[in-house]
Formats: C-alpha cells, sequence, structure tokens
C-alpha cells in the first residue's frame, strides 16, 4: 500500500495507476468518460506551486479544491495556472487559510464564505463546474478541547451544516470536498488509543458534526468502495510520521445520493507527500461517470 496505488478495479479512462504512483484507489469498473474532482491542502501555494503544476501535470483533475493557499487574492498564480488550462475562483489572505477551485470549465456561481456566518477567516468558497455544485472547506484545526478556537470550530460547522442543508436542495448533484480536521472513526486514525474522544480531530463532539454533515443526504466516496483502515491523507512532518504511516485521514470528497451511483472510484493520492518541501496533505480525489 505504501509504495503504489493499490488497484481494486480498472477504469475506461485515463488510468490513475502510474509508474511510480504513490496512494490508494478504491472504486469500480465503468465504461464511460470520468469527472476527476480533487482536494488538496497544499499548506502554502507559494511553497508548493510547482508541485500542483507537476501534479496537475501527471493527474489532469477535471476540477481542484485547495485549501491552505495562504496567499492574498493579488497574489494568487491565476495567470500560472491558467497556462496549464484550468480557471480560478479563489478567497484567501495573507499568512493563513485561503481556498480555492481550479476548474478546465469556467465556473459560475461563485460563493465566497458562509452566507450569513461573519467570519474573516478565508475557509469557505463555492461554485458550480459542469453542472455540479462544488463546496470546498478548509475546516477550522480547534486547538485543542475546551479552547476558544474548539468553540470556534464548533459554532462553524454549525453554520456550514445550516448552509449545506440549502445548497443540497437548491443543487442536489453537489461534492463538498476539502480539508475537515476531523477522522471520523477508528478505521482513519493510526492509533486509536492516542487519538480518541478526548483528542482534538477525534473528540465526540467534532465527529458528531462531521456525522450531521453526512447526515443531511452525503456519502463519504472512498468509503462507498473501500472499508479497510490504515488509509491516511495527513501525516505530521514530525517523528517521521509519513515513513512510519502515523497519520490520520481527514480530507474527503463528500458526494449527494444524487451522484453515489455514478461515483466509480475515490483515491488518495500518497506520491506528492514524497516529493521535496511536501505538503502534510496528500490530495484525494472522486471520479464520476
Amino acid at each position: 500500500m505504501q509504495a503504489a496505488i493499490v488497484a481494486l478495479f480498472c477504469v475506461a479512462v485515463k488510468p490513475v495507476i502510474m509508474a511510480g504512483a504513490a496512494g490508494t484507489l478504491a472504486g469500480k469498473s465503468s465504461s464511460g468518460p470520468a469527472m476527476k474532482i480533487a482536494s488538496w491542502n497544499v499548506n502554502s501555494l507559494n511553497v508548493r506551486l510547482p508541485h500542483l503544476e507537476e501534479w496537475l501535470k501527471l493527474r489532469a483533475p477535471d476540477v481542484v479544491a485547495l485549501q491552505e493557499t495562504k496567499l492574498e487574492d493579488s497574489r494568487f498564480p491565476d495567470s500560472a495556472l491558467a497556462e496549464l488550462g484550468y480557471r480560478s475562483v479563489f478567497s484567501g489572505q495573507k499568512t493563513y487559510n485561503g481556498v480555492a477551485i481550479l476548474s478546465r470549465t469556467p465556473a459560475t456561481e461563485v460563493q465566497i464564505g458562509i452566507p450569513g456566518f461573519e467570519d474573516e477567516q478565508k475557509r469557505v468558497i463555492a461554485a458550480t463546474v459542469a453542472g455540479i455544485r462544488i463546496v470546498d472547506l478548509y475546516v477550522v484545526n480547534g486547538q485543542d478541547i475546551g479552547t476558544e478556537k474548539y468553540d470556534y470550530k464548533l459554532r462553524w460547522l454549525d453554520a456550514v451544516h445550516g448552509w449545506l442543508a440549502q445548497e443540497i436542495k437548491a443543487h442536489p448533484e453537489l461534492v463538498v470536498l476539502g480539508d475537515f480536521n476531523i477522522a471520523p472513526d477508528d478505521r482513519d486514525v493510526h492509533d486509536p488509543a492516542i487519538w480518541n474522544d478526548d483528542s482534538i480531530l477525534t473528540s465526540t463532539a467534532e465527529r458528531a458534526a462531521l456525522s450531521r454533515l453526512i447526515d443531511l443526504g452525503l456519502h463519504d466516496s472512498f468509503r462507498l468502495h473501500s472499508g479497510e483502515g490504515g488509509h491516511f491523507s495527513w501525516w505530521d512532518y514530525r517523528a517521521a510520521g509519513f515513513r512510519r504511516n502515523l497519520g490520520l485521514r481527514i480530507d474527503f470528497a463528500l458526494i449527494s445520493e444524487a451522484l453515489k451511483s455514478r461515483c466509480i472510484g475515490a483515491v488518495i493520492d500518497r506520491e506528492p507527500r514524497t516529493w521535496d518541501r511536501p505538503s502534510d496533505h496528500a490530495p484525494v480525489w472522486v471520479e464520476l461517470n
């Protein structure tokens, strides 16, 4: 698993199983063209732009939701990305946060922030691409249980819930993806004894908030195809976390019921985490036929 993408199926589209690729792939067969919708917390686009450009050439996604761009809008590299065939919509700030949606076809109905929720942090952007509503979330980390940042995380998630309840009614074909900063259950952590009910990212309240979002009528695309544990999308830079696979699965692509039957695969792409000066997150994507 740690050396290559593990194929549980083959699709009759451009293959994602490539020489030297590292990751986890799950899905089923399909005979039609697929739409690849990806998410990646790049942990500073200023630092990781060469990685993003290389990855776009390698994987050729149709849509990419980015988190932690950490760039003011005036510095967003939309021209460089346009040269690779991607249009960009973005909302950023200096040093922290920042989200963007890249797409091969123009994005419409762009929404920045959670409607009715005052927040200076740039964590949310949504747009419609090729008829599918894309919601890009960079969920609050929360710092530690009992802190102001933890309370803010729960309020923020509650606001997202109220908004998505309306979005899924207005846009039945909906994909909600990003860095959720919550590991859903024990399969999604390397050590449940460490990551437990009293830990940030796995606390009871955080997991309940994520469950409420999913209960709106969303599906974790990766879990549609794989129930196994040990597949992670984030590894700490410290203590050789990636090499030892001491990770968490906190990056998801959630899809609406209307898209469930079209979901032919879901991927955690570990390869960029092996590159020089990587993000601590791996890209993830879902494929829809």
